[in-house]
C-alpha cells in the first residue's frame, strides 16, 4: 500500500485524507442513525405514559420531564410537547414551540450528511487534478521539450500518478455517493418516524385541537 501512495504522488494525500473523514462520517452516522438508538427500547411508552398523566391532570415535575429528554436525540422533541402542555400553553403555543424544536432534531439527524456529499463531489476532481499533474510530470519533462523520448522513469512515475490519482477518486466517491444516499434515506425515515409520533402525542395532549395538529 505504501508503494501504492509513492507512486501516486503527492495529489493523492489529500484524496486519502477525505478518504477518512468519509469513513468517520459514515460511521458515525450509520451508529447515530440506528433506529434503537433514535427510539431505544420503551423510550416512547414512557413519554405516553407521562402524556396520559398529563392529560388526566396529574402534577409532573420538571425533572421527571427533563429525564425523559435524556434518553435519545428526539426525545426532546416530545418533552417540549409535555412542557408546553405541562405549563399551561394554548395549543397554537405548543406548536409554534413544537415546530421550532423540530427544525432542531432534523439538523441533528442530517448533520455530517452535507459534508459526505460534498467529498462524494469533490473526490473525482480531486482525481482529475492528480490526472493532471501526472501528465504534466509526462510533457514537462526535459526529453519531451526537447522532442526526445524522455526518461522511462519518469515517463512511468508520470502515468502512476494519472492512473493512481484517477482510480482512487473513483474508489473514494463512489462508495461515499452510495453512502450518502442510503444515510439520507435513513435520516428521513427517523424524521417520518418522529413526526408521526409527534403528531399521535399531539393530538394526545391537545384533543381538540386536532385540526391544527394535522396541519403541522
Amino acid at each position: 500500500m505504501y508503494s501504492i501512495l509513492l507512486s501516486a504522488g503527492w495529489p493523492i494525500w489529500p484524496l486519502l485524507f477525505i478518504s477518512i473523514i468519509g469513513l468517520a462520517i459514515i460511521i458515525e452516522r450509520a451508529w447515530y442513525l440506528r433506529q434503537i438508538h433514535i427510539f431505544p427500547k420503551d423510550s416512547l411508552e414512557q413519554v405516553f405514559g407521562v402524556a396520559n398523566a398529563i392529560s388526566k391532570q396529574k402534577t409532573v415535575s420538571a425533572a421527571e420531564i427533563g429525564a425523559l429528554s435524556q434518553l435519545s436525540p428526539v426525545t426532546p422533541l416530545f418533552c417540549c410537547a409535555l412542557s408546553e402542555k405541562a405549563a399551561g400553553s394554548s395549543a397554537d403555543n405548543a406548536l409554534e414551540e413544537l415546530q421550532a424544536r423540530a427544525q432542531t432534531t432534523w439538523l441533528r439527524l442530517d448533520r455530517y450528511l452535507g459534508a459526505l456529499a460534498t467529498i462524494a463531489t469533490v473526490a473525482p476532481l480531486l482525481g482529475l487534478f492528480g490526472t493532471v499533474v501526472g501528465m504534466i510530470e509526462i510533457f514537462g519533462s526535459q526529453g519531451a521539450i526537447n522532442g526526445g523520448a524522455g526518461s522511462p522513469q519518469q515517463l512511468a512515475h508520470g502515468i502512476s500518478v494519472a492512473l493512481y490519482n484517477t482510480a482512487f477518486g473513483l474508489l473514494i466517491a463512489i462508495p461515499a455517493l452510495a453512502a450518502w444516499r442510503g444515510l439520507k434515506a435513513m435520516a428521513n425515515q427517523r424524521q417520518h418516524e418522529c413526526e408521526e409520533f409527534t403528531r399521535q402525542l399531539f393530538k394526545k395532549l391537545y384533543p381538540n385541537s386536532s385540526n391544527t395538529a394535522d396541519s403541522k
